[in-house]
Order: C-alpha cells, then structure tokens, then sequence
C-alpha cells in the first residue's frame, strides 16, 4: 500500500490519542441497512476480511487508520423513469395529472421498495497519523473526502482540533520563484509537468506536461505575469510529486531509490510486506514535510 495523494490537517502535537484504538472500534463499520442510502466507519487496514482485524497499525510514531463505506447504488434515472410510468398511468386512469404530494409520496415508495434491492458499493480511504509533527495525511486529493475522515476521528475519539494545513506565505510565489530558478531546498529538484496561471480573474491557464520547465518557453509566461499554481518536484531520487497552490501533494510515487530499501526488509508473508511498505512510506511522507515546511513557512495548530 503506498498513498497516491495526501491532504494533509495539522493537530497539536500534545493531542491525546491513547484512546484511538477503542475509539476505531466502538465506530467499527456497520453494513449499510436495507433502508439506508450509506454507512461510514472504521475497517482494518488489511482488509475488511482479514484475520486479525486490528482497527489500526502503528510503526513508531506513525499511525495506519482507514474510514470505510458502504453506498447503496440507486440511479435517479431509474428512480425517475419509474416514477414517470407510475404517474402516467394515474394520470390516465383518472384524467388528471397528479399534484406535487402525490409525486412526492410516490417517489418515496419507490426508494423504499427500491433500497433493499440496490447494488452495494464499498469504499475505503486509508490515513496516516504522524503523531511527531501533528499531521493527518489523508490519501485523498479532495478536501471534502479529507474534512469527511477527520469528521469521522473526531467522531472517534470524541475530538481532534485539526485544521487544514495552512502557509504564511502564498505557495504560488514560492512554486513561481522555484521555476523562475531561485533556489530551492536541499535534496529537492524540478520534474518536468506544471500549471500557471494568469493572475486575474478568468485569465488564461497554461498546463504543461512532459516539458522542461527551465526552458524559454516556460520563462515567457513568467514574463507575462504567469504564476505557477501546480509543480512536479522529485526529493532526492526517492519521491516524485505535483505540489498545489492548495498544498495538497499528488501523484505521489515512490521511486527506485526508495522502494529498493523493500528488498532488504525481514519478514515473510502478507502483513509483513504491509508493514514494511507503511514504514518506507511513512518514513518518505515525513522526510518530504520536513523540506516544505521551512520552505513553505507552514503554520502550526497550538493545542
């Protein structure tokens, strides 16, 4: 398991978590009933199934959670088109269509008949708590999927004053002087994707990809007022990234120079793998905080 994206909250780093683990569980997921549209809980980060269905794996000060679901699949289409034939056929037999009540009750009937029948989709969205710089990273580039899992820790544990992570600074400026060549922290470098942005509202947008971006063609839309909002960055030769102006970090990956470190990991089977792979992961997550936050001047939650 290796995230792909990470929205990161910030806590204060005295926050109490010694009670997670009963809290993951008393908020265990509950299938989803036959009249409910979803349910969200916590699962295993092995699996659903796995055998020994621990609610949480910690490798030092790195905490391996994941949020779960179950969404019952119940097109509006569907629902419509039946309704459609239901007042047609009213409409018919008295000679007069329907008013807004009788729509409305009739559409509620058939959710209700409809529900127990739908298709049940699960989901998963896996979280890593760091408990030495304050930090929930969610494997998610969408914040609203990110408030979602905090709002289900705190539901946990009772409270988690976590907030969005924050700079003092505007990240655009930062990422703009990177690629305008100023100098950047140790062990970081330039990839070769990038998005600018014309300052003013509905100005024009520049996506780059597979393009080398200390380039003349990337230095005249500097020129032209440009900033840079999304920069593909590589630290080291371990991990590639794309950096938002939002500081949401996608496309995480990786590379060689990390994932070689498995090959001389101990253990042997299924859990042993996950562990070593979380430990790498989450050892690169917080080697690629620690170069971003002096840079990037990121605020801190005090508790």
């Amino acid at each position: 398991m290796f995230f792909r994206n990470l929205t990161l909250f910030r806590f204060p780093t005295s926050h109490d978590f010694s009670e997670l683990d009963k809290g993951l569980e008393e908020c265990r997921l509950k299938p989803v009933g036959p009249l409910e549209l979803s349910s969200r809980g916590f699962i295993s980060p092995f699996g659903r199934d796995a055998e020994d269905a621990v609610m949480s794996n910690r490798i030092a000060d790195a905490i391996w959670i994941t949020s779960g679901g179950e969404d019952r699949l119940l097109p509006g289409a569907v629902v419509n088109d039946m309704l459609a034939k239901k007042l047609a056929e009213i409409e018919q037999k008295e000679g007069r269509k329907p008013g807004g009540r009788t729509r409305k009750r009739l559409k509620d009937e058939l959710i209700v008949d409809l529900l127990p029948r739908a298709f049940i989709k699960p989901s998963r969205t896996d979280a890593m708590i760091d408990l030495e710089h304050g930090l929930v990273i969610v494997d998610t580039s969408s914040r609203k999927t990110g408030e979602n899992v905090i709002s289900e820790i705190r539901r946990a544990m009772g409270s988690l004053p976590a907030l969005p992570l924050n700079a003092e600074i505007a990240p655009r400026s930062v990422l703009t002087g990177w690629v305008a060549g100023e100098e950047m922290p140790d062990g970081l470098s330039l990839g070769d994707e990038c998005e600018l942005r014309d300052p003013v509202d509905q100005g024009a947008v520049v996506k780059c990809q597979r393009q080398e971006l200390e380039s003349d063609e990337i230095a005249k839309h500097l020129e032209t007022g440009k900033q840079v909002t999304r920069l593909a960055l590589t630290l080291d030769d371990h991990v590639s990234f794309v950096l938002g102006e939002d500081l949401v970090v996608r496309k995480f990956k990786l590379l060689d120079g990390a994932v070689d470190q498995l090959e001389h990991s101990e253990g042997d089977g299924l859990r042993a793998e996950l562990d070593a792979r979380f430990a790498l992961m989450s050892g690169e997550v917080k080697r690629l905080f620690k170069v971003l936050e002096p840079a990037l001047k990121l605020s801190k939650v005090e508790g």
